[in-house]
């Protein structure tokens, strides 16, 4: 199986730069994954779609301002580092540019000296463990010095921070958003619950995964990095609830469906738990917890291209996605819709 198979073609002016003025007016694909049926719709009318019994799952995961500019402080040249994740006792896992400049011992000074960032340990790919230095609350300072990590295809600057969150975003951890939640607004939610759908959490704090192409020709050769993931008791209950009288559990995002596939793969049942997961979903896998999903369109030769393709098969997947550019869809994270049923 070859990367280049879940290649399409992507007119450049498709791909969204800024998000739609009200969250859930974008437009909405829905794909039969049986029968390939496509219908063209607004995301709002998702709830049409959603039956009375059916256990929605959303990401509440919180992105932090997690882009910071900072300087080496023996040398004054320029550094950027985006904050991947938190080690614990303020170490945390780094993207850093350019990387050749970081080696151990490196201090980075950001905000006049407000923060500092000492290089601890240096692994591939522009990786970097640091030590962060501050007084006060970390959270306030990053609010201040930071800057929301919007993918690299974005250009525009965002007008409004919250708008690179969910309405239900709980849980401080993701240098990226869990996009295909960008969507719900916090009324559709409640119309959805009225209609007798049950809505439901995870968290799985997105990572460098996100940023980084698939650079290998053999999609099996593919490294995931890991993200850490967490489900408490009340969502495993519903889960499994909702296994046993076999109602459908709809995953929003591919986030949740990593977190729901991997604790299904572990313990071959919905529990309490958190751990930090690898998972590579692509065409032969065989899902073991989600029976439906809602997400956005992805980035060509993508892994998320290769997980919805795992779903709804890579023929009928890539027959949506040229359906989509016909129909001037737009694209990535502030992009439309697809409901794959």
């Amino acid at each position: 199986m070859k990367t280049d198979d879940f290649d399409y073609y992507l007119p450049e002016e498709l791909i969204a730069q800024t998000p739609l003025e009200k969250r859930d007016s974008s437009k909405f694909l829905v794909l039969d994954k049986k029968t390939g049926n496509i219908e063209h719709r607004k995301f709002n009318d998702i709830v049409e779609y959603l039956n009375p019994g059916d256990v929605l799952v959303l990401n509440d995961t919180k992105v932090i301002p997690a882009r910071l500019y900072g300087i080496k402080e023996e040398t004054n040249a320029h550094v950027e580092i985006l904050m991947l994740k938190d080690l614990g006792s303020d170490t945390w896992e780094v993207l850093c540019k350019p990387a050749k400049r970081i080696k151990v011992g490196t201090v980075i000074s950001f905000g006049d000296g407000k923060l500092k960032a000492e290089c601890i340990s240096v692994k591939d790919e522009g990786i970097r463990q640091i030590k962060l230095i501050y007084k006060g609350i970390l959270l306030e300072i990053l609010n201040e010095l930071g800057e929301m990590p919007l993918p690299p295809y974005i250009h525009e600057k965002l007008k409004e921070k919250d708008r690179y969150q969910t309405v239900y975003a709980k849980n401080l951890g993701s240098a990226a958003a869990p996009t295909a939640g960008l969507h719900f607004t916090k009324e559709l939610l409640e119309e959805i619950k009225a209609k007798g759908i049950i809505v439901t959490t995870v968290t799985l704090h997105v990572g460098l995964g996100t940023f980084r192409p698939v650079s290998v020709d053999d999609v099996t050769k593919h490294k995931m990095h890991s993200e850490f993931y967490m489900m408490s008791k009340e969502t495993a209950d519903i889960l499994n609830k909702a296994k046993v009288e076999h109602r459908r559990i709809i995953s929003v995002g591919t986030t949740s469906v990593r977190t729901l596939e991997t604790i299904m793969s572990l313990y071959g049942t919905f529990k309490e738990c958190s751990g930090n997961t690898e998972i590579f979903i692509y065409p032969g896998y065989e899902f073991k917890a989600i029976d439906a999903l809602v997400t956005n369109f992805h980035l060509p030769k993508s892994t998320l291209v290769m997980l919805v393709s795992a779903l709804a098969g890579k023929d009928k997947i890539m027959k949506a996605y040229e359906e989509a550019v016909k129909n001037k869809y737009r694209f990535f994270s502030f992009g439309d819709s697809m409901f794959i049923k």
